[in-house]
């Protein structure tokens, strides 16, 4: 498995924006509604979404930077849920640097050498590739599930569903 970067939010400043002020331009007055659902069907699921920690609504280009780092390192998925868990759990934010490679540092990468890679600018355009890539693909939400790079899913999904576009690109592929 891979984390491709793919932004929902690719105007926003690098220093992203007031979460509060996000919100209201988004959704209008009740945005804080439409969190509160998903935080209620994440509690049905052992997640303790902490929606209203949140201060500031990121730009995510540093934060996919470093996951396209930690992957070259074989270390996506720990900081993929290192970067779960501080954004929607903990509130934090995803556009400080120095924050960013706390959280590398708790998922097995070394803390000075993943802020320097941040503070470099490195691999900021390999990043905006697959962003486009993935637009021009026709993704437009997350989450959004390729499987073997032939069956594509959008949106939260059962995961027998899941299971089913998994074993239709297996058989894609044995046909082929």
């Amino acid at each position: 498995m891979r984390w491709l970067p793919f932004q929902l939010n690719p105007d926003l400043p690098e220093s992203g924006i007031g979460r509060l002020d996000y919100i209201q331009r988004k959704f209008g007055g009740g945005g804080h509604a439409k969190y509160q659902r998903v935080a209620d069907v994440g509690k049905t699921v052992g997640l303790d979404l902490q929606f209203e920690k949140i201060e500031v609504q990121p730009n995510t280009v540093k934060a996919h930077r470093l996951l396209h780092h930690a992957g070259e390192l074989g270390k996506q998925d720990a900081v993929a849920e290192a970067l779960f868990r501080a954004y929607f759990i903990e509130g934090a934010n995803l556009t400080d640097s120095t924050v960013l490679a706390d959280y590398a540092a708790q998922a097995g990468l070394d803390r000075e050498m993943t802020l320097k890679y941040l503070e470099s600018g490195a691999d900021a355009d390999v990043v905006a590739s697959a962003d486009i890539e993935a637009r021009n693909a026709g993704v437009n939400g997350v989450p959004f599930f390729i499987f073997n790079r032939t069956i594509g899913m959008s949106g939260a999904q059962d995961p027998e569903v899941l299971l089913q576009g998994m074993q239709q690109a297996m058989a894609g592929e044995k046909g082929a």
